[in-house]
């Protein structure tokens, strides 16, 4: 309702993972570089933990989008909630791979193959496991024995598993500790701090195509990062609020009242 009003191309704050509006702030900046350092350096296990709506899969996009096409595969399973046989077939059919083994031996096989023959031809192969808090003891297990394939010189697989908070309690379970001492970088991803939460703002309506209007107060920023704690989803949602709030008065300028109201709109939600 607002878009034409205030001039924008398209809305600012929609809650899908486009890497185009990522704001990269100290927090998603420090993860990108661990992520493109484990990869480039052959870590082997890469984890990533961050909260509900902190930005992990569209950090994962933008990581996805600077890795070079042609020097590098990569596989993306963002339904963790599947069997070893399911997992080893998803590999392969993100690889690009059409004929697939049936049995699970037979699966591994194919794996190890499909992945001696790309690093025989130049090539790398990454594959992100989004959702990672989610996999299952044994799919976990399956993960970590496809990371000891490998050649004289390096591993066949960079594994990144992107998770939730609750992926690290996951990792510290007793049975998990082979795979535990495989992981060689780590990285959590914070909220965005006060400061960071203005320029996100910013960021994303000058992206949208916003020529200085609206304005947020000072107050509404405040406001948003306290209804928001500094998690990126919720801001988009209290943003496009409040931007809806600010267009019924017609006003170039979103204020205190009008994040109220939305915090109060979503509070609603969830109670």
């Amino acid at each position: 309702m607002y878009q034409s009003f205030y001039g924008f191309r398209e809305m600012p704050f929609n809650i899908t993972p486009d890497p185009r509006f990522l704001y990269l702030s100290p927090t998603h900046q420090e993860a990108l570089q661990h992520l493109k350092y484990g990869v480039r350096e052959k870590k082997g296990f890469i984890v990533l933990v961050g909260e509900v709506g902190c930005g992990k899969t569209t950090l994962c996009r933008r990581f996805l989008n600077e890795l070079d096409p042609s020097h590098y595969d990569t596989a993306l399973i963002l339904n963790p909630r599947i069997t070893e046989t399911q997992m080893l077939k998803a590999i392969l059919t993100e690889l690009g791979e059409t004929k697939l083994a049936r049995s699970q031996n037979d699966l591994v096989a194919q794996v190890n193959t499909v992945l001696l023959d790309r690093i025989q031809r130049g090539r790398d192969i990454v594959l992100i496991i989004d959702e990672a808090q989610n996999l299952k003891f044994e799919v976990l297990e399956q993960i970590r024995l496809l990371s000891n394939l490998e050649t004289d010189k390096q591993k066949l697989l960079q594994i990144v598993l992107m998770g939730q908070p609750e992926l690290k309690d996951v990792l510290a379970r007793e049975e998990l500790r082979q795979l535990r001492q495989r992981i060689l970088v780590h990285y959590e991803l914070h909220p965005l701090t006060r400061t960071d939460l203005a320029h996100y703002v910013h960021h994303r309506l000058s992206l949208a195509g916003g020529n200085g209007r609206p304005s947020f107060t000072r107050w509404a920023l405040r406001a948003i990062h306290k209804g928001s704690g500094g998690i990126p989803r919720i801001v988009n949602n209290l943003c496009d609020k409040a931007l809806l709030a600010a267009f019924i008065r017609e006003s170039d300028e979103v204020n205190y009242w009008d994040v109220r109201r939305a915090v109060r709109d979503m509070e609603k939600l969830t109670d």
